[in-house]
């Protein structure tokens, strides 16, 4: 099994542990210290050895900071966690705050006028340090920068930084050289006016090198560093005891191999030779850009060069995508109908159908891991998005509730995500109503056309419209860029209010509008999609960019009413159907083609 359902948090050993960081702290001459879910890369995932908010805290969640004073501790989340946060963390050490409408900085201005406050350099960007040094300085307050995490000082059993083994990653499946690869991205920190470029997320470094790796769980890539100069041969900094010999050769023959307690003296060097070096301040460590301007370079703030060439797939990847997406597409259809036929009898658990889709997958032969922990919920849990199951909160699935099950695989040639929402039994006039304006605002994205330069939040409102006609709302994003066997979660496309970076041809995307219930039900219905090549539209003036579904499952038909449906939404869904139909069919034994040939009838 590539997830667990232990119980993840343990909230009574945090008073404790805040007692002897406040020790620490005092001993250090400092007022406070910033805790982040964070590594030295500001990934998304991180190794066991960053998890010290979780350690120090319980929480346990995807996004957070703690904020640790003399006399009080906060802990920010966003509104995915306010429920979460509160079963796994003790309140009374930990006071939880809402990480948007209580921003730290402002809440950190106001509790410690006059203190002085420390961070680990390592574990906030650029823009970060900016945003707190210039609150804390308007009260008199300091925002200092550490030598060696406090945290650190405290967690005696610390697990050690990860040495996942690198493999190459198939020419045939990325579709273009490492070779080629690095003098592109040697142009465009050219053309940005730089002389070099800080790499510093592992994905983008995975893509470039034509690497992957497996120091974190669910996404395939080795923690490193990269210098790429604008000519010359980059310097890859990674932890020698992930290659092998053969990879090492490979690797040697594009750039230099260099541990990673080389990369400091390496960016001093930059700065000493007053070199212009290019980092995302959003993105990249504070410790990176004080290391150069220290010395005397000079940091340029931009995109990390890798980010949009990696988010443009290559036809080669879109192809294996779709390879993927069909392999993936027949062990969720082949899940779907078992739980259909056992999910009645009043058996199952959420550990059990998270645990039996896992296995389908796995009997493809191909599946490397799960490309994240499936969020499987039963009734209210399913109201939670980001809901994950353990074997505390693990719930029966009874008849009359809604399961939604939100899940993902990493293949080789492709990451897949995916959530259906089905009924146990008959549904409610709501659960119809809900799901059928959540299924409108699916297909209203799949079917959108759009000009070049529109960005995810031009679009954003048409998974919504229907949703707010009846006064109802999601609060996450409608999509999330995708990767090729790397992040489930790729920048810097997205489908969200909050987006603005023009979609482009071979971006893949998520297209997933929900509706949740507190203490009810919640639904979710989501597929990837490709953004597809420009074309000219019948009598139209301007050619127009679409969306191509790669998803093959079926969507609970019981869950629809098709009277809120137009006549063009209705017929996506029968063409969709009868496409998941036509592809997965033939891999099925003769049960599951019988029970799929019903779940994909035409409305």
């Amino acid at each position: 099994m590539f997830q667990t359902f232990d119980v993840v948090s343990d909230p009574s050993t945090g008073p404790a542990r805040l007692k002897a960081l406040r020790s620490e702290l005092k001993r250090r001459g400092l007022d406070g210290f910033l805790v982040p879910l964070a590594d030295e890369h500001q990934g998304e995932y991180i190794p066991d050895c960053a998890k010290r908010l979780a350690w120090l805290t319980g929480f346990a969640g995807s996004a957070g900071l703690c904020v640790v004073l003399a006399d009080q501790a906060a802990i920010f989340v966003d509104g995915r966690y306010t429920l979460q946060v509160r079963e796994q963390v003790d309140v009374s050490a930990f006071e939880p705050r809402h990480l948007v409408d209580d921003p730290p900085h402002l809440w950190l201005k106001s509790a410690a006028p006059g203190k002085r406050i420390g961070f680990d350099p390592w574990l906030h960007t650029a823009g970060d340090v900016e945003r707190f040094t210039k609150a804390l300085e308007s009260v008199g307050a300091a925002f200092v920068p550490v030598d060696g995490n406090p945290v650190d000082a405290i967690w005696p059993d610390r697990p050690a930084p990860p040495v996942g083994a690198v493999t190459l990653f198939p020419e045939e499946i990325a579709g273009e050289s490492a070779t080629s690869k690095l003098a592109r991205v040697g142009k465009a920190v050219a053309e940005a006016g730089a002389g070099a470029s800080v790499i510093t997320q592992p994905d983008s470094i995975a893509w470039l090198f034509n690497i992957r790796g497996s120091d974190v769980p669910h996404t395939p890539m080795p923690l490193s560093f990269a210098i790429v100069p604008a000519s010359g041969k980059p310097t890859l900094f990674i932890d020698g005891r992930k290659l092998s010999n053969s990879v090492r050769a490979e690797l040697s023959a594009l750039a230099e191999i260099a541990e990673p307690a080389a990369l400091e003296p390496a960016l001093t060097a930059l700065g000493a030779a007053a070199t212009k070096v290019l980092a995302e301040k959003a993105t990249a460590a504070y410790r990176i850009a004080d290391l150069v301007t220290a010395s005397g370079g000079t940091i340029v703030d931009g995109r990390d060069p890798v980010t949009m060439p990696k988010a443009r797939k290559t036809d080669a990847e879109l192809a294996a995508t779709r390879r993927a997406h069909i392999r993936d597409g027949i062990a969720v259809t082949r899940f779907l109908a078992w739980f259909d036929r056992e999910a009645p009898k009043g058996r199952l658990t959420e550990i059990a159908a998270a645990e039996a889709l896992e296995r389908f997958r796995a009997e493809t032969g191909a599946l490397k891991d799960l490309s994240f922990d499936t969020i499987s919920g039963a009734g209210p849990n399913a109201a939670i998005p980001h809901y994950r199951v353990s074997t505390a909160s693990n719930r029966p699935i009874r008849v009359g509730e809604i399961y939604l099950i939100d899940s993902g695989a990493q293949f080789e040639d492709g990451t897949t995500d995916i959530t259906r929402t089905v009924i146990v039994g008959e549904p409610t006039a709501e659960m119809r109503d809900r799901n059928t304006r959540v299924l409108a605002g699916h297909i209203r994205i799949a079917m959108a056309r759009f000009p070049k330069g529109t960005t995810g939040a031009h679009i954003d409102i048409l998974a919504r419209q229907l949703l707010w006609n009846a006064g109802l709302d999601f609060d996450h994003g409608t999509g999330h860029g995708v990767g090729v066997y790397l992040s489930v979660h790729e920048g810097p496309q997205r489908i969200s209010k909050a987006s603005h970076v023009a979609l482009e041809p071979g971006m893949i995307l998520s297209n997933e509008p929900g509706f949740y219930k507190a203490g009810e039900f919640g639904i979710r219905i989501e597929n990837l999609v490709v953004v597809t090549l420009p074309s000219e539209i019948s009598g139209g003036e301007r050619p127009m960019m679409g969306f191509e579904t790669i998803t093959l499952a079926p969507i609970d038909r019981r869950l629809i009413d098709p009277a809120l449906l137009s006549v063009d939404e209705r017929s996506w869904f029968d063409a969709y159907h009868r496409w998941v139909f036509d592809t997965i069919a033939p891999h099925l034994d003769e049960a599951d083609q019988a029970w799929l040939a019903s779940a994909t009838a035409p409305l």
